[in-house]
């Protein structure tokens, strides 16, 4: 069985909260424990997808949600379930006759057909979508938890009470379905993931952290964010009630989180930098390639958790500039110049930038020119423009406290697992590591290791 708690952070769970936590901790005590290095980026999708194949974002050919789909300025796709060509673990246990359940992993939507059930994840649009394998399990789900909740609707807002009730019930729901499916089904590899954990970061994080330059103490909000860990940790108690001594668990997560101290709006710094020009009588707000006069354009940036710089290159983009053999010359430039952007002082943020060939073992599909991390992901890529601002404390696509860190967890207890901590564990580990405890062969092109004693 594995349990997946999306953001879950180690200094959470092992050193702020472990002894609040009687079912983790008591998890911890029994088994091992440590932190698990994310890809890169340290982001829901693809993270989730890199631990289930045990392959990197190059290889799977997605480094976001949103992707570019070819070298066109507006063709723009959404990394769905459809994109992930490689095996995930369901898959290889499928053909091999194992019973899976598969309940809430992102970039599970749409779902697939396994040896199994699969419960898609929060990319559903609504329950009325076809979100389940077998679809007809749909209905069983209405009869077990009522209206199903595959995430928390528009998270990022100001509607703090609203959030934590949503937060609260979504988990309430899914650990109903998870005990249903664990007590209903003949199962020999059971994955969930719980999203409540990422959507209580991103809403409340300035309430729980000292560290944040917003932190204000002892709010309600922050007893309600240890007290949903409480919660959950009792919900996970209730899930591996019973379950044999024959059960390897696992608990892990795709990343980790941490305070978000700003935003840098990279298109601003495009243009004040020289590399991008907007057309006359542009509007404020997000950049829109008919907002981009391409031909005085060299560079474009995209918003997110991390920044995606593209380069505008003769023969590749329609109306590109750049000649092929100055992209070199530039992307040096460029990350000279981003890793020396500090804050509004001046003062180093700790800025990284990235080819993507640094990172993956291969890079397919259509990827970022470069890959950035303003303040190694403590500020937040904003991609708007507008009053010609660099600096911002606010996000551009609605409250957010949180920007995630590379660092997740894993928990290990059962047969089969290391006597001791693995050191240097990354989220590539976790599909190996399921294999071999279930005796199944670990194919060569997977790129992490198995972690099992």
């Amino acid at each position: 069985m594995v349990i997946g708690l999306d953001c879950a952070a180690p200094e959470i769970l092992f050193d702020d909260m472990k002894g609040e936590l009687p079912v983790l901790g008591g998890l911890m005590d029994r088994g091992v424990y440590g932190p698990l290095e994310s890809c890169d980026p340290p982001i829901t999708v693809p993270a989730w997808s890199c631990m289930t194949s045990s392959k990197d974002p190059g290889t799977l050919g997605f480094y976001g949600f949103r992707n570019r789909k070819d070298h066109s300025y507006d063709g723009l796709t959404f990394a769905t379930a459809e994109k992930m060509k490689e095996d995930r673990v369901w898959d290889i246990l499928s053909r091999v006759g194992k019973h899976v359940v598969v309940l809430g992993v992102p970039q599970t939507f749409p779902p697939r057909r396994v040896n199994g059930e699969m419960i898609s994840c929060f990319l559903a649009p609504s329950t009325d979508s076809k979100y389940t394998y077998p679809e007809e399990l749909r209905d069983e789900i209405k009869q077990v938890v009522g209206e199903y909740m595959v995430d928390v609707p528009n998270f990022r807002t100001d509607q703090k009470d609203r959030i934590l009730r949503d937060i609260n019930e979504m988990t309430k729901r899914r650990f109903q379905l998870a005990r249903h499916l664990r007590d209903s089904r003949p199962w020999d590899f059971f994955m969930m993931v719980e999203m409540g954990t990422d959507r209580l970061h991103h809403g409340f994080w300035r309430y729980y952290d000292h560290g944040h330059p917003d932190y204000v103490p002892g709010t309600a909000y922050e007893r309600a964010f240890r007290d949903y860990y409480r919660y959950l940790d009792s919900e996970i108690g209730s899930l591996i009630e019973g379950l044999g001594s024959d059960t390897a668990l696992m608990v892990v997560s795709d990343h980790g989180a941490q305070s978000m101290f700003g935003g840098i709006r990279v298109n601003e710094w495009l243009i004040r930098e020289g590399y991008l020009t907007l057309r006359e009588g542009a509007a404020a707000g997000p950049v829109k390639p008919d907002m981009i006069d391409w031909a005085r354009t060299r560079v474009w940036g995209d918003g997110g958790y991390y920044s995606r710089i593209f380069l505008n290159v003769r023969g590749r983009e329609p109306e590109g500039v750049i000649e092929p053999s100055q992209v070199e010359p530039l992307l040096d430039e460029l990350i000279a110049k981003l890793e020396a952007l500090g804050d509004e002082q001046g003062n180093s943020i700790g800025t990284k930038a990235f080819r993507p060939e640094q990172l993956y073992h291969a890079v397919n599909g259509v990827p970022p020119d470069l890959i950035v991390y303003f303040g190694n992901l403590t500020w937040r890529s904003i991609g708007s423009v507008g009053d010609g601002a660099i600096h911002t404390r606010e996000n551009d696509t609605g409250p957010d406290d949180a920007n995630h860190a590379k660092y997740g967890i894993y928990i290990f207890e059962g047969p089969g697992m290391p006597a001791a901590a693995p050191q240097g564990a990354r989220l590539f580990d976790i599909a190996p590591t399921v294999l071999e405890l279930m005796g199944q062969p670990v194919p060569d092109d997977m790129q992490g290791r198995s972690l099992a004693g």
